[in-house]
């Protein structure tokens, strides 16, 4: 199953949302930029993708929800392919196998030409900015620019975990649309649909996914399930298998390695967090071994440290927070 927002059609991020877009379509007053607000995962790349389906041109499929349509129309499959003509995408780039920190300003200068252009097959042209955090100062103002002067038959869409970090000329600029947590029963039921996973791994899930349908479809695959059992049993024995933590960490090696290490921290992050709120006020020393472990993944990226001894560290300092040093 793909992780890629663009990729999905059965998932309805939030259908308020969705009939606040219609409605406005229906009547006339489609606002020239969306901005899409809610924690990371909670769909709002997954609506903007359905929404540039249907003002590309794609056909409705009502029973995909009222953005929703088919795979395989002709529209949804060029949005797939990433060779519609009228729609741009603003991410960051991907360098050298390794992705930048923010969507530079020559990124966000494309905004300004795509908009010139008249749309070659659609109605509208449309563009998603995938997440606005994600763009730098000067890009933020190449794309205030736009915004001051709304294109015709253009539309744009902000997706962004954060608003309260935009420029608030930019906020001031866009119509709000909020994606809330999905409670998790909901999550529940949306994993066992797509993955097929047993009652009891759903509810796990769902229960680290933390009301993100997104995070939750990715915690789904087997590997990400192994690695929370893993870091659960790490934080709950006495000790950890030293064999068994050199065996973990010699498959760190290479692109798939390094996403290996990364699921692995995440989940053993999850667990030293649970363990400090369960030990309530007595759970000092748990709370700042959870600070210094939530640092510790982009300090050695940044200074480029060999995996297996950042989980050789981590480890350590696990053990000696379990013996109160």
């Amino acid at each position: 199953m793909s992780e890629f927002p663009r990729d999905r059609f059965d998932l309805i991020p939030d259908a308020k949302a969705e009939a606040a877009f219609v409605d406005a379509l229906q009547k006339g007053r489609l606002h020239h930029a969306w901005l899409l607000c809610g924690v990371e995962g909670s769909g709002k790349a997954t609506f903007a993708y359905r929404a540039a389906r249907r003002l590309l041109g794609a056909a409705p499929d009502p029973s995909r929800g009222l953005l929703g349509t088919r795979p395989d129309d002709p529209v949804a499959r060029l949005v797939t392919a990433q060779s519609h003509p009228d729609l741009l995408v603003l991410e960051r780039a991907v360098e050298g196998g390794k992705t930048k920190k923010a969507i530079s300003v020559d990124q966000a200068r494309e905004l300004p030409e795509f908009f010139a252009k008249s749309p070659s097959q659609a109605a509208y042209r449309v563009a998603i900015i995938d997440a606005a955090d994600d763009l730098n100062l000067n890009a933020a103002n190449a794309l205030l620019k736009v915004l001051e002067e709304p294109p015709e038959r253009g539309v744009l869409f902000l997706v962004t975990h954060a608003p309260g970090r935009l420029l608030a000329t930019i906020r001031s600029r866009c119509r709000r649309l909020s994606f809330p947590v999905w409670p998790n029963h909901a999550l529940e039921e949306l994993v066992r649909n797509r993955t097929g996973v047993s009652s009891a791994d759903a509810a796990r899930i769902a229960s680290m996914a933390a009301g993100s349908p997104g995070q939750a479809l990715a915690l789904a695959s087997g590997a990400t399930l192994e690695a929370d059992l893993l870091a659960q049993e790490w934080v709950a024995s006495e000790t950890v298998d030293r064999a068994e933590a050199m065996a973990v960490a010699d498959k760190f090696r290479g692109a798939e390695g390094q996403e290996r290490f990364e699921t692995l921290m995440d989940r053993l992050i999850a667990a030293v967090k649970v363990r400090a709120l369960e030990e309530g006020a007595s759970g000092a020393r748990w709370a700042e071994l959870w600070s210094r472990l939530s640092e510790l993944p982009d300090r050695a990226a940044a200074i480029n440290l060999d995996r297996a001894d950042v989980l050789a560290g981590a480890l350590a300092d696990l053990q000696r927070t379990k013996a109160g040093r």
